[in-house]
Protein backbone atom coordinates (compact mmCIF):
# COMPACT_ATOMS: atom_id res chain seq x y z
CA UNK A 1 0.00 0.00 0.00
CA UNK A 2 1.28 3.29 -0.72
CA UNK A 3 2.17 5.11 2.33
CA UNK A 4 -0.40 8.23 1.49
CA UNK A 5 -3.22 5.82 0.94
CA UNK A 6 -2.53 4.14 4.60
CA UNK A 7 -2.67 7.73 6.06
CA UNK A 8 -5.82 8.56 4.90
CA UNK A 9 -7.34 5.07 5.44
CA UNK A 10 -6.02 5.68 9.48
CA UNK A 11 -6.96 9.26 9.53
CA UNK A 12 -10.76 7.66 8.31
CA UNK A 13 -10.43 5.21 11.09
CA UNK A 14 -10.05 7.56 13.45
CA UNK A 15 -12.91 9.75 12.45
CA UNK A 16 -14.71 6.40 12.59
CA UNK A 17 -14.18 6.08 16.63
CA UNK A 18 -15.59 9.83 16.76
CA UNK A 19 -18.44 9.19 14.56
CA UNK A 20 -19.78 6.04 16.62
CA UNK A 21 -19.06 7.92 19.90
CA UNK A 22 -16.27 5.56 20.84
CA UNK A 23 -13.75 8.10 22.33
CA UNK A 24 -14.04 11.78 23.98
CA UNK A 25 -11.67 14.52 23.81
CA UNK A 26 -8.71 13.35 22.86
CA UNK A 27 -8.95 9.58 24.34
CA UNK A 28 -8.42 6.69 21.74
CA UNK A 29 -6.26 5.72 18.83
CA UNK A 30 -6.13 3.50 15.15
CA UNK A 31 -3.35 2.98 13.53
CA UNK A 32 -1.82 1.05 10.08
CA UNK A 33 0.42 -1.22 9.05
CA UNK A 34 2.13 -1.79 6.04
CA UNK A 35 3.94 -4.76 5.94
CA UNK A 36 5.95 -4.56 2.91
CA UNK A 37 7.87 -1.50 3.92
CA UNK A 38 7.89 -1.92 7.52
CA UNK A 39 6.03 1.57 8.75
CA UNK A 40 2.87 1.74 10.79
CA UNK A 41 1.00 4.98 10.52
CA UNK A 42 -0.92 6.38 13.99
CA UNK A 43 -2.70 9.28 15.75
CA UNK A 44 -0.05 11.60 17.18
CA UNK A 45 -0.81 12.06 21.04
CA UNK A 46 -3.22 14.24 22.76
CA UNK A 47 -4.02 16.00 19.58
CA UNK A 48 -8.11 16.40 19.27
CA UNK A 49 -9.92 14.81 16.28
CA UNK A 50 -11.61 18.12 15.12
CA UNK A 51 -8.73 19.57 14.57
CA UNK A 52 -6.40 16.50 13.06
CA UNK A 53 -5.51 16.42 9.87
CA UNK A 54 -4.12 13.70 7.85
CA UNK A 55 -0.50 15.50 7.85
CA UNK A 56 -0.16 15.08 11.83
CA UNK A 57 -0.06 11.67 11.60
CA UNK A 58 2.89 9.89 12.76
CA UNK A 59 4.80 7.29 10.57
CA UNK A 60 7.20 5.12 12.87
CA UNK A 61 9.03 1.67 11.58
CA UNK A 62 7.90 -1.42 13.58
CA UNK A 63 10.50 -1.11 15.86
CA UNK A 64 9.08 2.42 16.97
CA UNK A 65 11.55 4.67 15.09
CA UNK A 66 10.41 8.07 14.25
CA UNK A 67 9.92 8.34 10.42
CA UNK A 68 7.60 10.96 9.31
CA UNK A 69 5.76 13.91 11.73
CA UNK A 70 6.74 16.24 13.67
CA UNK A 71 4.46 15.38 16.71
CA UNK A 72 4.79 12.44 18.76
CA UNK A 73 2.83 9.33 18.47
CA UNK A 74 0.25 7.63 20.71
CA UNK A 75 1.44 6.79 23.69
CA UNK A 76 0.08 3.12 23.11
CA UNK A 77 2.13 3.11 19.96
CA UNK A 78 4.45 -0.04 21.83
CA UNK A 79 0.76 -1.77 22.34
CA UNK A 80 0.38 -1.39 18.83
CA UNK A 81 3.31 -2.77 17.57
CA UNK A 82 3.21 -5.50 20.02
CA UNK A 83 0.17 -6.88 18.38
CA UNK A 84 1.56 -6.20 14.47
CA UNK A 85 4.50 -8.27 15.56
CA UNK A 86 2.74 -11.27 17.18
CA UNK A 87 -0.47 -11.17 15.00
CA UNK A 88 0.17 -11.98 11.57
CA UNK A 89 -2.12 -11.09 9.00
CA UNK A 90 -3.18 -7.99 11.62
CA UNK A 91 -2.74 -4.81 9.74
CA UNK A 92 -4.96 -1.84 11.96
CA UNK A 93 -5.57 -2.00 15.44
CA UNK A 94 -8.42 0.47 17.41
CA UNK A 95 -7.82 1.64 20.95
CA UNK A 96 -11.27 3.41 22.74
CA UNK A 97 -12.39 4.26 26.03
CA UNK A 98 -15.69 3.62 24.66
CA UNK A 99 -18.07 3.40 27.54
CA UNK A 100 -19.78 -0.16 27.71
CA UNK A 101 -16.63 -2.14 26.30
CA UNK A 102 -14.31 -0.31 28.99
CA UNK A 103 -17.06 -1.49 31.60
CA UNK A 104 -16.94 -4.83 30.91
CA UNK A 105 -12.69 -4.31 30.95
CA UNK A 106 -13.07 -2.87 34.10
CA UNK A 107 -14.35 -5.40 35.78
CA UNK A 108 -12.21 -7.59 34.09
CA UNK A 109 -14.96 -9.64 32.94
CA UNK A 110 -14.64 -11.47 29.16
CA UNK A 111 -17.70 -10.52 27.04
CA UNK A 112 -19.56 -14.09 26.52
CA UNK A 113 -20.92 -14.95 22.84
CA UNK A 114 -24.19 -15.17 24.08
CA UNK A 115 -26.48 -14.43 20.55
CA UNK A 116 -26.10 -14.64 16.82
CA UNK A 117 -24.76 -11.06 16.47
CA UNK A 118 -22.01 -11.94 18.29
CA UNK A 119 -20.90 -14.51 16.78
CA UNK A 120 -21.49 -12.84 13.40
CA UNK A 121 -18.34 -10.77 14.27
CA UNK A 122 -16.37 -13.01 16.87
CA UNK A 123 -15.85 -16.73 17.36
CA UNK A 124 -16.38 -17.11 21.10
CA UNK A 125 -16.25 -14.94 24.04
CA UNK A 126 -14.05 -11.74 23.98
CA UNK A 127 -11.21 -12.40 26.60
CA UNK A 128 -10.22 -10.12 28.75
CA UNK A 129 -6.36 -10.00 30.52
CA UNK A 130 -5.16 -10.80 33.12
CA UNK A 131 -4.54 -7.96 35.52
CA UNK A 132 -0.79 -6.25 35.16
CA UNK A 133 1.67 -6.42 37.60
CA UNK A 134 3.48 -3.88 39.08
CA UNK A 135 6.96 -4.52 37.59
CA UNK A 136 5.62 -4.52 34.29
CA UNK A 137 3.36 -1.08 34.64
CA UNK A 138 6.50 0.13 36.43
CA UNK A 139 8.93 -0.16 33.31
CA UNK A 140 7.69 -0.68 29.88
CA UNK A 141 3.72 -0.20 30.28
CA UNK A 142 2.74 -0.11 26.70
CA UNK A 143 5.01 -2.84 25.27
CA UNK A 144 3.91 -4.65 28.33
CA UNK A 145 0.03 -4.60 27.35
CA UNK A 146 0.59 -5.75 24.32
CA UNK A 147 2.11 -8.61 25.45
CA UNK A 148 -0.53 -9.39 28.24
CA UNK A 149 -2.74 -9.47 25.00
CA UNK A 150 -0.30 -11.42 23.12
CA UNK A 151 -0.08 -14.35 26.25
CA UNK A 152 -4.53 -14.17 26.67
CA UNK A 153 -4.34 -15.09 22.62
CA UNK A 154 -1.94 -18.17 23.57
CA UNK A 155 -4.49 -20.53 22.90
CA UNK A 156 -6.90 -18.61 20.98
CA UNK A 157 -7.12 -17.62 17.28
CA UNK A 158 -6.36 -13.33 16.76
CA UNK A 159 -8.46 -13.56 13.64
CA UNK A 160 -11.05 -15.49 15.07
CA UNK A 161 -11.60 -13.02 17.33
CA UNK A 162 -9.77 -9.54 17.10
CA UNK A 163 -10.81 -8.18 20.11
CA UNK A 164 -9.87 -8.01 23.41
CA UNK A 165 -10.62 -6.08 26.88
CA UNK A 166 -7.51 -5.03 28.60
CA UNK A 167 -8.38 -5.11 33.00
CA UNK A 168 -8.77 -2.34 34.12
CA UNK A 169 -7.96 -0.02 31.31
CA UNK A 170 -10.25 -0.78 28.22
CA UNK A 171 -10.50 -2.44 24.49
CA UNK A 172 -8.25 -2.96 21.80
CA UNK A 173 -9.44 -4.50 18.28
CA UNK A 174 -7.81 -4.89 15.14
CA UNK A 175 -8.32 -6.21 11.52
CA UNK A 176 -6.99 -6.95 8.29
CA UNK A 177 -6.59 -2.47 7.83
CA UNK A 178 -6.87 0.08 10.03
CA UNK A 179 -10.78 0.67 8.54
CA UNK A 180 -11.52 -3.14 10.14
CA UNK A 181 -10.12 -2.17 13.29
CA UNK A 182 -12.44 1.15 14.09
CA UNK A 183 -15.06 -1.48 12.50
CA UNK A 184 -14.67 -3.97 14.76
CA UNK A 185 -14.41 -1.21 17.73
CA UNK A 186 -17.83 0.00 16.68
CA UNK A 187 -19.18 -3.55 16.52
CA UNK A 188 -17.34 -4.64 19.87
CA UNK A 189 -19.57 -1.63 21.68
CA UNK A 190 -22.54 -2.71 20.64
CA UNK A 191 -22.14 -5.95 21.61
CA UNK A 192 -21.07 -4.70 25.37
CA UNK A 193 -23.90 -2.69 25.29
CA UNK A 194 -26.39 -6.08 24.37
CA UNK A 195 -24.68 -8.24 26.31
CA UNK A 196 -24.82 -5.63 29.54
CA UNK A 197 -28.69 -5.81 28.81
CA UNK A 198 -29.25 -9.21 28.52
CA UNK A 199 -27.20 -9.78 32.02
CA UNK A 200 -29.78 -6.64 34.01
CA UNK A 201 -32.78 -9.09 31.93
CA UNK A 202 -31.38 -12.61 33.07
CA UNK A 203 -28.39 -13.03 35.59
CA UNK A 204 -28.02 -16.15 34.64
CA UNK A 205 -28.59 -16.16 30.53
CA UNK A 206 -26.01 -18.65 28.80
CA UNK A 207 -24.23 -18.64 25.93
CA UNK A 208 -25.50 -20.12 22.55
CA UNK A 209 -24.34 -23.35 21.66
CA UNK A 210 -20.64 -23.70 19.63
CA UNK A 211 -22.95 -25.28 16.68
CA UNK A 212 -24.75 -21.79 16.66
CA UNK A 213 -21.97 -19.94 17.12
CA UNK A 214 -19.69 -21.28 14.35
CA UNK A 215 -22.27 -21.74 11.66
CA UNK A 216 -23.41 -17.55 12.01
CA UNK A 217 -19.08 -17.00 12.89
CA UNK A 218 -18.46 -19.18 9.28
CA UNK A 219 -21.23 -18.05 6.81
CA UNK A 220 -19.85 -15.01 7.19
CA UNK A 221 -15.90 -15.74 7.39
CA UNK A 222 -15.02 -19.10 6.79
CA UNK A 223 -13.77 -20.94 3.99
CA UNK A 224 -17.24 -21.20 1.87
CA UNK A 225 -18.65 -18.09 3.56
CA UNK A 226 -22.06 -17.08 1.37
CA UNK A 227 -23.25 -14.17 3.31
CA UNK A 228 -23.15 -10.65 1.61
CA UNK A 229 -22.27 -10.48 -2.12
CA UNK A 230 -18.95 -11.55 -4.11
CA UNK A 231 -17.03 -8.81 -4.74
CA UNK A 232 -17.43 -7.67 -8.22
CA UNK A 233 -20.32 -9.37 -8.28
CA UNK A 234 -23.51 -7.99 -9.77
Amino acid sequence: MKLKSLREEVFEANQELVKHDLVVFTFGNASGYDRASGLVVIKPSGVPYETMKPDDLVITDIEGKLVEGTLRPSSDLATHLALYRAFEGVNGVAHTHSRYATAWAQAGQEIPCLGTTHADYFRGAVPATEEMQAHDIESEYEWNTGQAIVRRFAKLDPLGTMAVLVAGHGPFCWGETAKDAAHHAVILEELAHMAYLTFTLRADARGISETLRDKHFLRKHGATAYYGQKAGGS
